[in-house]
């Protein structure tokens, strides 16, 4: 068997050590459009800050490939998948035979219409660790930094950056901050920390138009810059599957086998949509954790094995400046709430019974906890969850529960 895998990230690892798990001596080609080593993107913002560097970027070591048996095609773009014949054709006009293929393009910066925004000179993205470096090369103690999008990429971006810069000030349409993964309650507590740091916001409002250094906003106010940062989010690299005749929505539609529906090719990653059990319908889960386990789970159903991965949720664990927050899940249902010292946040969501997600800012120990009940759909009536409330902690489960937890074979 050979395996195609195209794209060298997080899914794609995953996959490589899911056929290998299956398959130790098939013949595996990874085709990436990068020229680097494989490398966690979140750690983008720290290498700007000088918190990590390239070699402490590295998802795996610098042997992964020869360690697997794998053979790796850099700087180099897959335009084509031809279904019928297991071929997939590079923009060198090269064809490279596959009999399974795994997707794993990732996704792309959503660059919104503006009119003047082609004549910025200073213009940037913040997906990528060339993305990362360019920025860095650029930015001087006196610049004044645009940033347009308030979500996790653009304020990873400010928190990256902003010891190196003279200002930054984030604009986003949106009338909080992280509004795809916090509520009104916690956005503004992470807001209000990451003001202290210096950066301003300018919220509810959105780039209507560039003229040169400047922006014109919905408003009408402008606002002068030196470098831009365009950061309103992303979109899935879904048209190799889409023009293979392959079934899309947001995303490359996969089954919890990441199967697409074209025969002998599977997705996984960002560029994927797959069932959310906490929302129960299918969205795109861009999160790392996710692509490593669907990745892994093609790997396996590629090389013959049998693997799911069928409860899905989306999960974000991250931090501004210190302030750290665990999200997951969907915010559809009652609401237990604890604000303390107006820097920690706890918001739990229950429906039918069940824990369907939760916000934690400040004090995350033992989120692992909540995550478990909602991956594992545990029935809230056999747990104590009055004490979870407040204290997750093993005993609020049974006996046999903890020791199922803990690894411990009871008699």
């Amino acid at each position: 068997m050979k395996y195609v895998i195209i794209g060298n990230s997080t899914a794609a690892v995953g996959c490589v050590e899911g056929i290998r798990s299956a398959d130790k001596t098939g013949e595996i080609v990874m085709i990436s459009n990068e020229v680097h080593h494989t490398y966690s993107r979140p750690l983008i913002s720290y290498l700007i800050s000088g918190k990590t560097d390239r070699e402490r970027m590295k998802y795996r070591p610098d042997s992964f490939c020869e360690d697997n048996g794998c053979s790796l095609i850099t700087g180099e773009t897959v335009v084509k998948i031809d279904a019928e014949n297991r071929e997939v054709l590079l923009a060198d006009g090269s064809r490279i035979a596959y009999g399974k293929l795994l997707v794993a393009t990732g996704s792309a910066p959503f660059i919104p219409p503006a009119p003047g925004y082609d004549g910025v000179e200073s213009k940037f993205t913040f997906m990528s660790l060339d993305d990362a470096e360019a920025l860095a090369a650029a930015v001087t103690p006196e610049s004044r930094v645009l940033i347009v999008g308030a979500g996790l990429i653009g304020l990873k971006c400010a928190e990256g950056i902003h010891e190196k810069v003279g200002s930054i000030t984030v604009v986003d349409l949106a009338d909080r901050i992280l509004p795809s993964i916090l509520d009104s309650t916690g956005s503004e507590i992470v807001k209000r920390h990451i003001e202290e740091k210096g950066v301003s916001f300018i919220l509810g409002d959105s780039a209507a138009e560039f003229k040169g250094n400047t922006a014109v906003l919905k408003s009408g106010r402008e606002l002068a810059f030196d470098i831009l940062v365009t950061a309103v989010g992303v979109r899935p690299n879904v048209s190799l599957v889409k023009d293979a005749g392959g079934a899309v929505g947001r995303g490359i539609a996969v089954d919890s086998m990441s199967r697409t529906d074209l025969e002998n090719v599977y997705a996984a990653g960002d560029c994927t949509e797959c069932y959310d059990i906490s929302a129960e319908e299918r969205r795109v889960l861009a999160l790392l954790p996710n692509a490593y386990i669907q990745g892994y789970t093609a790997g396996v159903n590629m090389a013959g094995g049998e693997a799911r991965f069928d409860n899905a949720i989306p999960m974000n664990a991250i931090g501004f400046f210190g302030l750290h927050m665990i999200t997951a899940g969907s915010y559809a249902g009652e609401s237990y709430e604890r604000i303390k010292d107006g820097k920690e946040y706890k918001r739990l969501i229950t429906k039918d019974g069940l824990l369907k997600g939760y916000i934690l800012i400040g004090d995350v120990r033992r989120a692992g906890i909540y995550t478990s009940l909602i991956r594992e759909r545990t029935p809230l009536d056999t747990i104590d969850f009055e004490l979870i409330k407040d204290s997750p902690q093993l005993m609020a489960f049974s006996k046999k529960e903890r020791a199922a937890k803990l690894g411990v074979h009871t008699a």
